[in-house]
C-alpha cells in the first residue's frame, strides 16, 4: 500500500490548487467576525446564511495585511461612510491560500464599497416594503398634529450634544413659550440603540395621555451610528405609536428608515425645536389676526348699531314731534271746544240764574209787601196750617210796618 505523509499531503494540495484556481476571485460573503491586530493586519471570518433559516451554510477564515488594510479600510469608509464591521456583507476580491501549517484562508485583496452601498439600500428597501406590506409605514403620518404641540416626551442620550442643543433652543426662545419635555433615556448609536428606543417608546406609551408628541433626537455622527435607525423593529414601533413622532437625528445626506415613516422628519434636533416655536408662533399670529379681526367686526357692528340707532332716534323723534303736534291741535281743538261748551253751559245757567232771580224778585217778601201785601205769624211761624185762637198774640209784617195784634175772636169757616 502507497502512503504519503501529512506534509506531503498538504504540499500537493498547495500546489493543486495553485495551479488549478484563478489568481483571484470576487466573492461575496458576509463578514462574521472582524479584528485588528496591533501590528495593523486584519483577521475576518467570512460566512454565508441561509436568508430563511438563518443557517450557517460555509465560512472560512480571511486576511487583510497591513499595507492593504490601510488602503481598503479609508476608500471604503470615504465610499460608504462608515468602517469594515461584523454583519456587512461585502464584495471581497481574495485569493485562495492553504498553508500546510495554517490550513485554507482568504487572502483579501480588495475590497468593492459600491457593492456594500447597493446591499444596504437593498436590505433597506426590504425592510420598508415589508412595512408597506405590514400596512403600517404610513400610520404614524395619519395622526392629526396638536394645533400647539406643548407637551413633548424625548428620547435620547442624556449627554448628547444634540439634546443639549434642542433644551436650549428651547429654554431660550425669543418668545419665551414654555414646553413641558421629560427626557427618556435611551442609546442612540450601536448594537443596543435599536433596543433601547423600542423600549423607551414602551415606557412612554405607558403614560401616553401626558404628551402630545415624541421627538427622537441625536447630535451628528458618521454614517455607521445611524444604522440602529433602519432597524425593522424599530421603524415598526415609531410607524405604529400612537401619537405623532418627530426625529432630528442630525444627519443632512441619508434619510433613515425611522424618518420615512415618523410623522415629521427634521434635520437636527435645533431644526425640531425650531419647528416646535415656529409653530407657536404661527399659532399665536393666527390668534391675534383672528383677534384683530373679531375686534373690528365687532367694531363694525357696534358702528352700524350705532347707525341704526341714531336713525331710530331721529325717525323716534319725528314720530313723537308729529304725534305731539297732532296732540297739540287735538287738544286746542278740546279746549276751544271746552271754552264754548263752557261758554254755553255758563250762558244757560245764566240764563237759568235769572229765571231764579226774577222768580225770587216775584216771590221776594218785600216785593209782595210792596203790592200791598202783609205776612202774619204766630209764635215765629206763619199762622198758615196754625190753630189761632183768641187771645192769641199776631205779628203782622207790611211793607213798611211790623204790627202787634191781639185776637178777638176766631171764626171758622165753613168748608
Amino acid at each position: 500500500m502507497q502512503h504519503i505523509s501529512l506534509t506531503d499531503l498538504n504540499l500537493l494540495i498547495k500546489e493543486t490548487l495553485n495551479t488549478q484556481l484563478e489568481p483571484s476571485y470576487w466573492v461575496v460573503a458576509e463578514i462574521g467576525e472582524l479584528r485588528e491586530a496591533r501590528n495593523g493586519h486584519c483577521y475576518l471570518e467570512f460566512i454565508e446564511k441561509d436568508e430563511e433559516s438563518n443557517q450557517l451554510l460555509s465560512k472560512i477564515r480571511g486576511t487583510i495585511w497591513s499595507y492593504s488594510y490601510r488602503n481598503i479600510s479609508a476608500w471604503f469608509q470615504s465610499i460608504t461612510g462608515e468602517n469594515l464591521k461584523a454583519g456587512m456583507t461585502v464584495l471581497a476580491n481574495v485569493q485562495i491560500q492553504f498553508h500546510e501549517v495554517y490550513g485554507l484562508s482568504l487572502n483579501v485583496k480588495d475590497i468593492d464599497p459600491n457593492f456594500t452601498l447597493g446591499e444596504r439600500a437593498r436590505k433597506k428597501q426590504e425592510i420598508i416594503h415589508q412595512l408597506q406590506e405590514d400596512g403600517v409605514f404610513d400610520m404614524n403620518k395619519s395622526h392629526p398634529l396638536p394645533l400647539v404641540p406643548q407637551r413633548i416626551a424625548i428620547i435620547s442620550a442624556e449627554s448628547a450634544a444634540g439634546y443639549g442643543d434642542f433644551m436650549n433652543q428651547i429654554l431660550s426662545n425669543d418668545y419665551h413659550y414654555q414646553l413641558h419635555a421629560q427626557l427618556f433615556v435611551a442609546t442612540m448609536q450601536g448594537d443596543k440603540a435599536a433596543k433601547t428606543i423600542v423600549s423607551a417608546l414602551h415606557e412612554i406609551n405607558e403614560q401616553i395621555e401626558d404628551f402630545d408628541a415624541v421627538i427622537i433626537i441625536r447630535g451628528g455622527g458618521a454614517q455607521v451610528d445611524l444604522d440602529c435607525f433602519d432597524d425593522y423593529e424599530l421603524a415598526s414601533h415609531v410607524a405604529q405609536f400612537p401619537i405623532p413622532v418627530f426625529t432630528g437625528i442630525g444627519h443632512e445626506r441619508d434619510e433613515t428608515i425611522c424618518d420615512l415613516v415618523a410623522h415629521t422628519k427634521l434635520k437636527t434636533p435645533t431644526a425640531v425645536a425650531e419647528f416646535l416655536i415656529r409653530g407657536m408662533r404661527i399659532y399665536e399670529e393666527k390668534l391675534n389676526t383672528a383677534t384683530q379681526n373679531i375686534l373690528a367686526n365687532l367694531s363694525q357692528k357696534v358702528e352700524r348699531e350705532q347707525h341704526k340707532l341714531n336713525d331710530r332716534r331721529h325717525s323716534l323723534r319725528y314720530s313723537l314731534k308729529k304725534h305731539f303736534n297732532k296732540a297739540e291741535n287735538q287738544l286746542s281743538h278740546y279746549q276751544q271746544k271746552l271754552k264754548f261748551d263752557i261758554k254755553r253751559s255758563f250762558s244757560k245757567e245764566n240764563q237759568k240764574l235769572d229765571i231764579y232771580q226774577k222768580t225770587l224778585e216775584l216771590i221776594n217778601p218785600e216785593a209782595v209787601f210792596k203790592k200791598g201785601y202783609s205776612y202774619t205769624s204766630l209764635n215765629g211761624k206763619s199762622i198758615v196750617g196754625q190753630k189761632v185762637k183768641k187771645g192769641d198774640l199776631l205779628k203782622t209784617t207790611t211793607a213798611n210796618q211790623e204790627i202787634q195784634s191781639s185776637v178777638q175772636e176766631v171764626k171758622e169757616k165753613k168748608k
